[in-house]
């Protein structure tokens, strides 16, 4: 199989799950954009803020479990295929734990960054209570997606979450629509979803160990040495995870000052590079496991194909995806919002847009690199400069061209996490080489 065909192969089920994602928002927003008040609509929009940024910090989970598995895999080692799932469950579990001892105190923060009126805050604060019941289903999902992926099962996934966000479609409609229970309703379809996709997930990975007969050894799940490594990866990704929030909360914030409309155009122009994210994703998965698992069997020649499949369709993608803004960007614009001040406002900012993929395909299809290699220092480190650029950058520019100059900061983050993982890949592609080099590095 050429390495072209290999990474479509694991890249298109990743490509269709998460499109499923906004998918469900949609259907959330039309579910609740029909009840008599606008506040219910508010209230689970801002509720469902509240969880993105809650769960996105949690990222690792999934980022740090594929790495470890695909490098398992790749060593054909059973007993490290297990423990590569073993121990970021328990950690799920946890940490899950923990989100519901501290739920109250996540709501008094959460709902004090977060501004709702007086209509909407008791609604948001209901959908929360309901919803944070699900937190240990959602961090065991992460784990087993990142095993899935890492042992390269993207099909297994796709599958897992499609009947996940399927579930949770059907029960929006019954809940609401049905027995009347409004946000409440959404909430707890939601977290049931989550609950019964966990259960899911835990028969779909003991039916794929089912066939590996080694037994992990007494006191192996507990050993010093890889649950240091797994904390340090873990450490590193999250630290990263939240420069990445950081980059994004300032952008935001910098737009937000200068006008709900600017506001609301730079919000229409990032869902652009939202449906981007979607494919450069599913090509940074397959990166994900294709290094891991060349990694792990010590195969320089696998490396090569791996990075030469990926990184061939992305370049593909993003250059796709800039002919369509290109083409089609203003078009778009109109279906997000139908503003007049808005739209033209986009208008003049969607050269941004155009660009972004081209400059953002790098760091995408590197990240995917540096987390099947478990290179997570560099990525943590990569991240950090990159978001102290972007601030540089927007802080010089921003006074000169406005939006414009928020904008060259963000682009200009996208580019420095590529140049800056880009500096560190001989040392990654010479560590596969070096006979006797750990997998895993810290």
């Amino acid at each position: 199989m050429s390495p072209y065909a290999k990474a479509w192969r694991l890249a298109w089920p990743v490509i269709l799950s998460g499109l499923s994602v906004p998918l469900l928002g949609a259907v959330d927003t039309a579910v609740m954009g029909h009840l008599p008040d606008a506040a219910y609509l508010g209230a689970v929009a801002v509720g469902a803020l509240v969880f993105d940024f809650v769960y996105w910090g949690f990222g690792f989970l999934r980022m740090g479990t594929t790495g470890f598995a695909a490098q398992a895999h790749g060593a054909g080692d059973a007993v490290a295929v297990k423990l590569a799932l073993l121990r970021p469950l328990g950690l799920a579990l946890g940490l899950g734990g923990l989100l519901w001892a501290l739920q109250g105190p996540i709501e008094a923060v959460a709902f004090r960054l977060v501004s709702a009126g007086p209509e909407i805050a008791p609604l948001a604060r209901a959908y929360f209570r309901v919803r944070i019941w699900a937190a240990p289903a959602v961090l065991v999902n992460y784990a087993v997606l990142g095993w899935l992926l890492g042992t390269q099962r993207p099909r297994h996934a796709l599958a897992v979450q499609v009947a996940v966000n399927g579930l949770n479609l059907g029960l929006d409609l019954l809940f609401v629509q049905g027995f009347g229970w409004g946000v409440v309703g959404v909430a707890a379809a939601t977290a049931i979803a989550q609950g019964l996709g966990a259960l899911l997930g835990a028969l779909v990975v003991w039916r794929a160990l089912r066939p590996l007969q080694a037994p992990v050894p007494p006191g192996a799940l507990w050993d010093r040495e890889a649950l240091g490594a797994l904390w340090r990866v873990n450490r590193d990704l999250f630290i990263r995870t939240l420069a990445l929030i950081g980059a994004f909360a300032w952008f935001t914030t910098q737009g937000a000052a200068q006008g709900k409309v600017i506001l609301a155009a730079n919000a229409v122009l990032l869902n652009l590079q939202t449906l981007m994210a979607y494919g450069l994703d599913g090509f940074a998965h397959a990166a994900e496991a294709l290094v891991g698992d060349a990694l792990g069997a010590r195969a320089p020649s696998r490396l090569r194909a791996a990075l030469r499949g990926t990184l061939g369709l992305s370049v593909a993608i993003a250059l796709a995806f800039t002919a369509a803004w290109a083409l089609a960007g203003s078009a778009v614009v109109d279906l997000l919002t139908d503003l007049p001040a808005v739209r033209a406002t986009a208008r003049d900012y969607l050269p941004w847009a155009v660009a972004s993929p081209l400059v953002s395909v790098w760091c995408f299809w590197l990240d995917g690199v540096f987390i099947g290699a478990t290179h997570t220092r560099a990525m943590r480190d990569g991240m950090v400069l990159s978001l102290l650029g972007d601030l540089a950058v927007a802080a010089l520019a921003q006074p000169l061209w406005g939006n414009h100059g928020l904008w060259l900061g963000l682009l200009t983050f996208f580019a420095l996490r590529g140049l800056t993982l880009c500096a560190r890949l001989p040392t990654l592609i010479r560590d596969v080489q070096r006979p006797g080099a750990p997998a895993s590095p810290a």
